[in-house]
């Protein structure tokens, strides 16, 4: 299938689909799992897949471990890395670097973010 437009409605992504015209042919696709090869993918400078994150290591500039990333939370404020039960907001003033080819994501935690 090609996919041809998307939108937001309702908080909710819809597709246009090449050979889906009709009101029928797209309700039978309803909750169906679109994959695309990982090649056509294309990211800007600072954006990662979900699934190149989830397993990082997660360390302090003072070398404390936190963890490893758990999942991804998606809010419309930022994206959050769940890393020890602690959500950890993947914004600038806080994940200084991922390092995808060493699998580590290097942060400056405010104080109190991770719970002793």
């Amino acid at each position: 299938m090609r996919l041809t437009a998307v939108r937001e409605h309702q908080r909710e992504l819809v597709l246009s689909l090449d050979g889906v015209g009709d009101r029928d042919a797209a309700h039978a696709l309803v909750g169906a799992t679109l994959y695309v090869p990982r090649g056509m993918i294309s990211l800007a400078p600072h954006e990662y897949l979900d699934a190149d994150l989830v397993g990082c290591t997660v360390a302090g500039l003072d070398g404390t471990a936190y963890g490893a990333v758990e999942r991804i939370e998606h809010y419309p404020s930022s994206d959050m890395l769940l890393v020890a039960g602690t959500m950890v907001p993947m914004v600038d003033a806080i994940v200084l670097e991922v390092d995808l080819a060493e699998r580590r994501i290097l942060i400056d935690p405010p104080d109190g973010l991770f719970a002793s």
